[in-house]
């Protein structure tokens, strides 16, 4: 007793921090005491522990995720999954094969390829040292990677996957440290903006099936923005810092904008004013022609070729049917270096319709627009990247689109919550039930002959459970049928079939209820 007394109080003892010579002095007391005696007497002692704020040490390590992650509850999974159903749909739909590529990559591959100026932080790899480094945004690097190891010079593909980044979240606004990346890219050797148009139409089409709201497709095209810079007067080695400025044209003012050309980036005023005349300018096929017109930009061989291809790729859009919601945008410049044509990117916006008759009508002047509620889309042309990892610097020209898959999460949770809609977390199709007790092993043979007949059905983990407790399950968790069993049915070889929402019930033949069921939830 006296050893199993001194076993109890050291264990305690190592629990709570006190000394050893505890166990010692409180052995006097333990004289005569039964076991159960001496756990009542350790369990007053850690009581007085946590009255004297022994609890402490209990409050230094906090549960939570790290920094710029989260949880999803099976409620904004089942959101998450219908956004990625939707999406993988519209790219199969296209005819896009799925790749995967790692991770992380070795540091050279990354290095260089997103631009000086570029905002996205490479990250090493704490596990491999210097070697590794985590792949961030935008994934069209090792895709480039990929097709040139491999000797790929043509495909249609789609990518989906975790990627991580190590600058700062906003989660608030679907900027996560760990997030799902999803693009669409085009590579080969094909007749121009005919790829192009088709990343537009895949882009229309998500974002409609999705209904997050009404959108907006900007559009441009590097050597536009190249040329155009060229005929204001910056200086060939301003162009990707000016550029970068530019692309901030979406965030803040035009007169910002100006500010930091002019004070911080060098710029002339006047350079600075004549790229406000021209930024200032959206509209559609007729504004492209109009500034191959124009006196200074017909003067540049770059911007002519890219106001051509413009015009040839909004044909193809209006083949398309997407040019309702798709604007030529002056201002669109997407700094990442490697971009080498056109440009895009959608928007959602609060209020008002897309400026599409402005767009169309000639006029060339700023259209009035909706506000802007964040980009969920953005892609382009890059046909020199490919060649930057090929040891002959073959070229694969590349194409291609990412979705903000994270930004769309949050837009669907937010509706989700704002509507009275309830979201199924569940695709059970019926419930097998009982109406009267000891039928247990009748309920686990229907339920084992709907799974093996493709049905997805659930049965519940009680012996004889109460019928309203089994209804009320389906009602929770939106179950639309309920197939109930008695002692009659089972002598009838019949199964009385519920419909959850109407409360109708009838008799199915046993052999005939796989049939009823795959009739009745075949749109669920």
């Amino acid at each position: 007793m006296i050893n199993l007394g001194m076993a109890s109080l050291r264990l305690y003892a190592g629990l709570v921090g006190y000394p050893s010579g505890f166990c010692a002095r409180s052995l006097r007391t333990l004289s005569g005491m039964t076991v159960s005696q001496i756990d009542e007497e350790v369990a007053k002692l850690l009581e007085l522990k946590v009255q004297l704020g022994g609890d402490e040490g209990r409050h230094q390590f906090t549960l939570k995720t790290a920094k710029g992650t989260r949880d999803y509850n099976p409620k904004q999974m089942a959101i998450r999954e219908k956004v990625f159903n939707t999406i993988i749909s519209c790219f199969k739909r296209h005819g896009a094969e799925n790749i995967d590529t790692p991770v992380f990559e070795l540091k050279e591959t990354l290095t260089g390829k997103y631009g000086e100026d570029s905002k996205y932080d490479l990250t090493p790899a704490s596990w491999s040292g210097n070697s590794l480094f985590l792949d961030p945004t935008p994934s069209q690097v090792p895709f480039a990677r990929y097709l040139a190891m491999n000797k790929v010079t043509n495909i249609k593909r789609y990518h989906i996957a975790k990627v991580y980044r190590r600058d700062n979240p906003a989660m608030t606004r679907g900027r996560y440290r760990e997030f799902y990346q999803c693009d669409f890219d085009i590579a080969g050797q094909y007749d121009p903006m005919i790829p192009d148009a088709e990343c537009l139409k895949i882009v229309h089409e998500i974002l409609s099936e999705l209904e997050l709201g009404d959108f907006r497709i900007k559009v441009n095209d590097r050597r536009i923005l190249d040329g155009m810079f060229a005929v204001c007067g910056v200086p060939d080695d301003k162009f990707r810092t000016i550029c970068s400025t530019v692309d901030k044209l979406d965030k803040v003012s035009w007169e910002d904008v100006r500010s930091e050309m002019v004070k911080e980036k060098g710029l002339s005023e006047e350079a600075a004013d004549q790229i406000g005349q021209y930024v200032s300018l959206q509209g559609g096929m007729d504004l492209a022609e109009r500034l191959l017109q124009d006196a200074k930009m017909s003067q540049s061989k770059q911007a002519c070729a890219g106001l051509t291809d413009m015009k040839q790729l909004f044909s193809y859009l209006q083949l398309f049917q997407v040019t309702d919601k798709v604007v030529f945008d002056l201002s669109l410049a997407r700094g990442l270096d490697y971009y080498t044509g056109v440009i895009y990117e959608a928007i959602l916006t609060q209020t008002g319709p897309v400026p599409v008759a402005a767009a169309q009508n000639g006029a060339g002047e700023k259209a009035e627009e909706g506000v802007s509620v964040g980009s969920v889309a953005g892609g382009g042309r890059y046909d020199g990247l490919v060649g930057m990892f090929d040891p002959k610097g073959r070229k694969v020209p590349c194409v291609g689109v990412s979705i903000g898959i994270e930004r769309v999460f949050s837009i669907m949770e937010q509706k989700a919550e704002a509507s009275a809609e309830k979201v199924r977390t569940t695709e059970t199709q019926v419930m097998v039930a009982s109406a009267q007790k000891n039928l247990l092993e009748e309920r686990l043979r229907l339920t084992a002959e709907l799974w093996n007949a493709g049905i997805k059905a659930e049965v519940m983990y009680k012996k004889n459970p109460k019928l309203l407790s089994q209804l009320q399950h389906c009602e929770d968790s939106g179950i639309p049928l309920v197939a109930i069993l008695g002692e009659q049915e089972l002598k009838d070889g019949v199964v009385k079939l519920r419909t959850v929402h109407s409360r109708e019930e009838i008799d199915v033949s046993r052999d005939k209820l796989v049939e009823e069921i795959k009739r009745r939830t075949s749109d669920v």
